[in-house]
């Protein structure tokens, strides 16, 4: 039996597995594509109705059902052919070659390790708390459905993130329900003697024990790390207790185990990644054990193991302000990584936080994870096109001298996976329309299959999606008002709320102040009065939750809560408290109009307004992350100039004028004017081209298809090539930088000679070298872009040796007469045929 499914086995036991059929159940239960394909879901239903609509967790359901039950609804011979008919499908599923097999059979891309602090699958693991884990879970699901070899690597909490109570105040309250392993769809994972599969990190005094687990995700795995072991300190036991929980030092220890224990878990298992995508700082440590790991592998030393290992290593950057990155005192990382630099490394803690820093002689200097990233990798991305160029900024420091567009940050817009976030209605309608398989390949002939669907069968989608949504939030504010002690009459009467005829609106995000989810309240009566318009109503759903550290985010909710209390208020917006994944889901699946208000650029990319595409919903948004490169006026509307204004209430107050003007004159109006047939056609005209051109290009599937041809399969390629002869490219490499590191400020321009000649400028520079190999260096011409275009950069050539100079040379070059000469600048800059300059060597020098 293969350790995969001893680990798919191991709960069984305990449970009815003498009962004929209970694998089959098991089996389907454990995979999370449960969670994305929803062929199982009358199965659940059937066994526990109840249960299953609160929890949609099937591995729960399957557990508290009776034996009884079970033994009678395995004997009926229709319900035993439909869980057969569904574990044949998966299995075949999981067979079948998927995009990557189909398009890249030749490829030697055998595995990709995705770290991450938290990936949001379904609420049966509540493992995440935002839009990171978001990115991570749906990158997963995509891989599965396109085949891409990736194992993701994260963390179990005990508690995963808070769950938001609104008190009869209006204030949030924060639980932290336990996560009881047994409750989750997850596995032990085993060694082939049926041992549970436990790994050893040192910390400071004492030694931690992981436990490993196994979810499988489709086709992928996800391993999870532990640190509630029976064998480990009491302090220990807790790191792994919540997420992002804890002062630094809890954080830090966090890190530790995600990516040193991480690589060792995959080490332990004989997994050997080409490729490590860190999806975040968070996991940089993986870096450092990456490299560990070559050097006992080949006896290398640090340098040119990381040389070499880096290589095959991608750091994605979500955030987009300096103040996001993880940061930790030196004193903390010294305690902590001292050891570990020292005997594992063998190097010293100023050079382990040297790998951290701007400045490597600035003892006060924190240690920033962003930065060991970044060092530790052979290529990085930001997660839009704004915000490649907003990264590219923020760690302009560490490339000094070279201009902010040549800075090695380039992105990959992040996307969802839609067949997480449809409705069982946009399925259908994308079935009719696209075929059942129009996720699984390439997605070029989507756009014009969408265009066939008529406008009386788009607006009769949209009108039952916005009713469910209706119905929906009226159950959930009843049983909201409930709990929080409000009065019966107040509980009842808010399953009468709301109009399943009227414009709906959703707000719905984490509370925090960069993403003014206040800027609707800035002219309350303002609001009131569009919200009430008897001719043209408006209703309107909130939801989000605030860190229960921020106590601004709070007071933002608090602010609602006031309004909604109005009584003018009370029957048009509502606070959907407890903002979680399910929520999500019925929310992007219902609205008309999704509101996003954050302060460019604060915004990386944001991808609740992407989970709407599908289902017919339009946005309205901020000129910031992926709505910056989404928006024309055809497919929804957009606030902003498209320029930065920090906090500035001046601007904030301008911006809410904007919305309200929005809504009143375009967005209300195009909503309530009707054709005779009772159809908004400029409206579903609007909707119709969203869903086409946008639902496509801000889905996973572009976007994991995008990281595997654009990153994955280079990052594979370099390391394969540097891994080559014991690490022997890496070695050079190490002694190129050092030969550059010691000769550099001799270095020097002579003459510069410019000629004009008709069509080009003819340009001569003397360099003078020292005794630095000419092949370490490449001189070039440099001009900045016009108008948007990208820099321009032409090598010249070395065409001879200065007479009576030590190692002085001439180098030549040409360009077109279209610009000014004085356009151009010749510069030198270190040169390495396998080194990515200038993310693995900075120096630079520039004629005077």
């Amino acid at each position: 039996m293969s350790e995969q499914t001893r680990a798919g086995h191991s709960k069984t036991r305990l449970l009815s597995k003498d009962i004929e059929g209970f694998d089959s159940l098991a089996e389907l239960a454990l995979d999370m594509r449960s969670s994305w394909s929803h062929g199982a879901d009358d199965v659940w239903r059937q066994l526990d109705p109840a249960l299953w609509d609160l929890t949609q967790n099937p591995w729960v359901v399957l557990q508290t059902v009776s034996r009884e039950k079970l033994q009678r609804d395995l004997a009926d011979p229709a319900f035993r052919k439909n869980v057969d008919d569904l574990v044949q499908a998966r299995r075949e599923a999981a067979e079948v070659p998927a995009w990557f097999q189909q398009v890249h059979p030749q490829s030697q891309l055998s595995c990709v390790a995705y770290f991450s602090m938290e990936f949001m699958l379904s609420e049966a693991l509540p493992i995440y708390s935002g839009g990171l884990g978001n990115v991570a879970g749906d990158q997963l699901k995509a891989a599965s459905d396109l085949g891409v070899p990736v194992i993701g690597v994260g963390l179990l909490y005990q508690q995963g993130y808070f769950r938001q109570v609104i008190d009869q105040g209006g204030a949030q309250q924060a639980l932290y329900p336990y996560n009881d392993p047994g409750q989750l769809p997850i596995t032990p994972l085993r060694k082939p003697d049926g041992e549970w599969l436990r790994l050893e990190v040192a910390l400071p005094g004492y030694s931690v024990w992981l436990r490993a687990w196994q979810v499988q995700v489709g086709r992928v795995k996800l391993y999870l790390l532990d640190s509630n072991d029976a064998a480990n300190y009491p302090a220990h036991r807790g790191i792994t207790s919540e997420l992002y929980g804890g002062g630094p030092e809890l954080r830090l220890k966090q890190e530790m185990l995600l990516g040193i224990g991480g690589w060792r878990l995959l080490a332990a298992l004989g997994i050997q990644p080409e490729v490590c995508h860190l999806n975040e700082g968070h996991a940089a440590f993986a870096v450092l054990e990456r490299a560990r790991s070559f050097m006992q592998e080949t006896g290398r030393t640090f340098e040119a193991a990381l040389a070499v290992t880096r290589a095959g290593n991608l750091f994605t950057t979500h955030t987009a302000v300096a103040a996001g990155f993880d940061r930790f005192a030196p004193a903390l990382i010294e305690q902590y990584l001292a050891g570990y630099a020292r005997t594992q490394l063998g190097i010293s803690c100023h050079d382990l936080l040297a790998l951290g820093r701007q400045n490597p002689n600035d003892a006060s200097e924190p240690f920033n994870m962003a930065y060991l990233a970044i060092r530790g990798s052979g290529a990085v991305n930001g997660v839009s096109r704004l915000h490649g160029k907003v990264s590219r900024h923020l760690f302009e420091p560490l490339f000094p001298r070279w201009p902010a567009e040549e800075v090695p940050v380039g992105h990959v817009t992040n996307g969802v996976h839609m067949r997480s976030w449809d409705s069982a209605a946009a399925d259908d309608l994308w079935t009719e329309a696209c075929g059942k398989d129009r996720w699984l390949g390439a997605t070029e002939t989507l756009e014009q299959d969408i265009r066939r669907i008529s406008d009386a069968r788009l607006w009769q989608f949209r009108s039952a999606a916005r009713m469910s949504l209706v119905e929906y939030a009226r159950e959930r504010l009843s049983r909201q008002l409930a709990a929080s002690s409000a009065s019966p009459e107040a509980a009842d009467g808010a399953k009468h709320l709301f109009d399943g005829n009227t414009l709906t609106l959703g707000f719905a995000r984490r509370f925090a102040s960069y993403k003014r989810p206040n800027l609707l309240l800035h002219d309350p009566e303002r609001l009131l009065r569009l919200l009430t318009d008897r001719q043209r109503p408006v209703q309107l759903i909130m939801a989000g939750k605030a860190h229960p550290a921020d106590l601004a985010g709070q007071a933002l909710i608090q602010q609602w809560m006031h309004f909604i209390r109005r009584p003018e208020a009370r029957p048009h917006v509502v606070f959907l408290s407890d903002y979680d994944m399910h929520l999500t889901g019925r929310l992007v699946q219902g609205v008309d109009v999704w509101l996003n208000t954050p302060r460019r650029p604060w915004e990386a990319c944001g991808t609740s307004g992407m989970k709407v595409l599908v289902n017919g919903g339009i946005n309205l948004s901020e000129l910031d992350g992926w709505w910056a490169e989404a928006y024309t006026p055809e497919v929804g509307w957009a606030l902003g100039d498209g320029q930065e204004h920090d906090n500035d209430p001046a601007w904030d107050a301008s911006e809410a004028a904007t919305l309200y003007d929005l809504l009143e004159r375009e967005v209300i109006p195009e909503f309530y004017t009707r054709d005779e047939q009772g159809i908004p056609s400029a409206w579903v005209t609007r909707m119709r081209e969203s869903m086409a051109r946008l639902t496509p290009r801000f889905s996973t599937n572009r976007a994991v298809r995008e990281y595997t041809e654009q990153y994955y399969f280079p990052a594979a390629s370099a390391y394969r090539e540097r891994a080559a002869n014991q690490g022997a490219i890496g070695v050079d490499m190490v002694n190129w930088r050092r030969a550059l590191d010691q000769k550099w400020a001799a270095l020097r321009f002579g003459e510069v000679k410019v000629e004009t000649d008709g069509e080009q400028h003819l340009f001569e520079v003397h360099m003078y070298l020292d005794d630095l190999d000419p092949a370490a260096v490449r001189v070039e011409l440099y001009a900045n872009g016009v108008n948007g275009t990208a820099p321009e950069r032409v090598e010249m050539k070395r065409v001879r040796q200065l007479v009576g100079a030590t190692n002085g040379y001439a180098y030549r070059a040409g360009v077109p007469a279209s610009r000014p000469a004085t356009d151009y600048t010749a510069r030198l800059i270190a040169h390495h045929d396998d080194a990515a300059v200038p993310l693995e060597e900075t120096h630079i020098l520039w004629q005077r």
